[in-house]
């Protein structure tokens, strides 16, 4: 069982080769040509190396105890190494490019050196488990190899002291520069101190914070007391208020107005002419010229009083007829009622001047903490600075003690000599690595473009694919040619770039050369040819379908245009016809027909002409051998959907039915249009089209769907356009040559 599934596994990898085998045999030859050269290209390449020690402290700092720290290897991080560091310096541009100018380093071209390309061939390692690092250098010149590997270590010893010295050197020169800053510091911080105690009046700040609160609270007394009178004058104004139903200002107003004479008398009119016109509308109705006249006074005695009143007053509004006459006790009530009004605001300014006094004692309280913050800040600054400044005085007297001291911690334990054994290229290993990345490489790219290629490769996918009955399998049409490499990049192609290709050759190929194009009638011109054989077998299938009824009206299509269901229509009705059975072929494809074509006949009458009924059936059908006739297509109508859906079109069918053996009808692909689903229900059934290569998965769903949403009555699938060697079960689907010769050309 194992076996068997693994024969299937190669097999189908074997045929993804043989369709892919430009491609991958391109990225095999590539890979392989590229690694061939890269060997002849190769020099040998040598390798010297040496190795440094390192100690963590020197021994003279760490006895005198001075400096100690300066060169130690402690590292920054907690998870770093000290190494490391080291080995970045080893490989820093500056030692880097004093060993090539030291060296005088050339490149291939002559040039100097890059640094690029001095790294690639410099590795510096760090040997686990001890304190050593491990400085290599490869080179096509053995000598070079170890002139460069001991130029560095030296350079690098040299660099370590200087550094370590340079130290000591850099610390107290930075100190010397921080030494009259910090002092300059301590000198401003307290120069600031003494402007901030100028500035706020600061003397001691938690004795005025004490002070200040008694204040406040006396304050308080103060303000309460004169709340009470204030309410007690406030009652006694609102009394007044109630009595006299005004306000002060009102009182005021009110009376002036009483003791002006031309208001008085003013008003005295113009109550006197109120009062008389009352009387006359009782006689009189308002249209009347008296009770005109009367308004008219009161209009002008109206606009006189209120003149008057607006020179006594002001700009404040007052009704001439109330509060005018006041008679001779509110005098002296509105006296009494402005006198406690004036000392009503009295007490109301004393509060507010008092209430402002408390404010300002305390927003000073509520100043306090924020003085005595930035007070402590400035007297803990000064603290510091003078801390720092005693600091540096006494760094600088050890610095300069410990500066002649230090020495390097870093020493060489082996000096790169001259390697006598290349360490590369490895040719072999590269051989072998080149064929077999070539050969991933080549099936990754063979397996990627069937991938990306949605296209059905096989009989097996059709049938899977479709779930229909398998009724015939048409091996290709087109005569064995020897394939070029071109046609092998072009079947590499994923299906859709295919598909635009061939429209646009399409387009672009003249009307000759699409007439020649145009497929034969295989059956008919070598009737002893597998592809007869195929073709005999296809409609043996048929005949056998249905066991009640033979069928008499068949429908064929194709889910795109290209899969050769026009030919596949001609060839059927030939192979039906040579039994001796009356085939009528119609050319139902009123988009793109290509029966006339197949036949050699004149398109100018045919099926459209005879739905229409521009034309009779015995004028449009050609008698093109015994026992076949086709019915071309005619004239293209702009709507052919609407002629086909017709009830002309059910007549004509059921007509041929009874007239011929079988009546095999032509139609567009269902991509193309709906004109194939609207004749399957009129015959009995569609016989669908399927050519690898040609149709993706997509569109074949996309028909499936089709025919299963208008519960078309499918027969069957056929495979057309078979290539054998592509066909993993060839031997199954064809018919061994052989038997398919007649009995006068076979060999003896």
């Amino acid at each position: 069982m194992e076996s068997t599934e693994f024969s299937i596994g190669f097999q189908q990898y074997w045929l993804i080769l043989k369709r892919r085998w430009l491609p991958a045999s391109a990225v095999f030859v590539s890979v392989f040509t590229f690694t061939a050269l890269y060997l002849l290209m190769q020099k040998p390449v040598y390798q010297a190396e040496g190795k440094l020690s390192f100690k963590k402290t020197n021994t003279t700092s760490s006895i005198t105890g001075l400096g100690k720290e300066i060169g130690d290897l402690e590292p920054v991080a907690n998870q770093s190494n000290p190494m490391n560091t080291e080995i970045e310096v080893i490989r820093s541009v500056p030692m880097l490019q004093k060993t090539i100018t030291q060296l005088q380093l050339k490149d291939e071209t002559g040039d100097p050196l890059k640094i690029k390309q001095f790294l690639k061939q410099l590795s510096v390692l760090n040997t686990r488990g001890a304190d050593t690092l491990t400085v290599s250098y490869k080179d096509n010149d053995p000598e070079t190899a170890a002139a460069v590997v001991n130029t560095l270590i030296a350079l690098y010893i040299e660099n370590n002291q200087i550094v370590n010295r340079a130290e000591a050197v850099s610390a107290r020169e930075f100190i010397e520069k921080q030494l009259p800053n910090a002092e300059a510091s301590v000198r401003q911080t307290e120069a600031a101190l003494r402007k901030f105690k100028e500035q706020n009046k600061v003397v001691a700040l938690k004795e005025e914070a004490t002070e200040a609160v008694k204040v406040i609270a006396e304050l308080e007394a103060k303000i309460a007391q004169v709340r009470s009178e204030f309410a007690d004058a406030n009652a006694q104004s609102q009394v007044f208020q109630n009595e006299l139903r005004m306000n002060p200002q009102q009182a005021l107003t009110l009376t002036a107005l009483s003791q002006s004479p031309a208001i008085q008398e003013a008003l005295k009119q113009y109550q006197q002419v109120e009062r008389q016109l009352q009387i006359e509308r009782t006689r009189f109705q308002e249209t009347h010229p008296v009770i005109a006249d009367l308004k008219s006074k009161k209009a002008a005695l109206n606009a006189l009083l209120q003149e008057q009143i607006q020179k006594v007053i002001g700009s404040q509004k007052q009704s001439p007829d109330q509060n005018l006459q006041i008679g001779d006790v509110k005098p002296k009530l509105i006296e009494e009622f402005v006198k406690i009004e004036a000392k009503r605001q009295g007490f109301a300014n004393k509060v507010a001047a008092l209430s402002q006094e408390q404010a300002a004692y305390k927003q000073r309280v509520n100043v306090l903490p924020r003085l005595e913050q930035e007070q402590r800040e400035l007297e803990n600054k000064l603290q510091a600075y003078q801390s720092t400044y005693a600091l540096l005085l006494q760094k600088l007297q050890e610095i300069r003690i410990a500066e002649n001291q230090n020495v390097g911690n870093a020493r060489i334990i082996q000096a790169a000599f001259v390697p006598d054994e290349p360490v590369a290229p490895r040719k072999s290993l590269f051989l072998v690595a080149g064929v077999m990345l070539g050969s991933l490489l080549s099936l990754a790219t063979a397996l990627i473009l069937e991938a990306t290629d949605q296209s059905i490769k096989t009989v097996e996918e059709a049938r899977e694919l479709f779930g229909l009955t398998l009724l015939g399998v048409i091996p290709d049409l087109r005569k064995p040619k020897k394939n070029t490499w071109r046609d092998a990049l072009f079947n590499s192609y994923p299906i859709p770039y295919k598909q635009a290709r061939s429209r646009k050759r399409q387009s672009a190929t003249p009307t000759n050369d699409l007439e020649q194009s145009i497929p034969q009638v295989v059956v008919r011109e070598t009737p002893h040819s597998p592809i007869s054989a195929a073709y005999r077998m296809l409609q043996a299938n048929l005949r056998f379908l249905s066991s009640d009824r033979d069928l008499k009206a068949i429908a064929i299509s194709s889910s795109l245009p290209g899969e050769g269901k026009s030919t596949l229509c001609a060839n059927l009705a030939v192979t039906v016809a040579q039994l001796g059975r009356k085939v009528l072929l119609i050319d139902a494809d009123l988009h793109r027909p290509v029966q006339h074509r197949i036949w050699e006949l004149s398109n100018q009458v045919g099926l459209s002409n005879v739905i229409v009924g521009q034309a009779e059936l015995k004028s449009a059908i050609a008698d093109v051998m015994p026992n076949l006739k086709v019915l071309p297509s005619g004239v293209i109508p702009p709507n052919p959907m609407a002629l086909l859906d017709s009830q002309r079109i059910a007549t004509l069918i059921e007509q041929f039915s009874q007239t011929y053996d079988l009546v095999i009808i032509d139609t567009p692909s269902l991509n193309v249009a709906a004109d194939a689903l609207i004749l399957g229900q009129k015959t009995d059934g569609i016989l669908f089209v399927v050519r690898p290569g040609v149709v993706d998965s997509q569109s074949a769903a996309f028909a499936k769907e089709l025919l299963a949403k208008s519960n078309q009555h499918v027969l069957g699938l056929v495979v057309n356009g078979v290539i054998p060697d592509r066909e993993p079960h060839s031997y199954y689907y064809f018919v061994n040559e052989s038997y398919t010769e007649p009995a006068s050309e076979r060999s003896p």
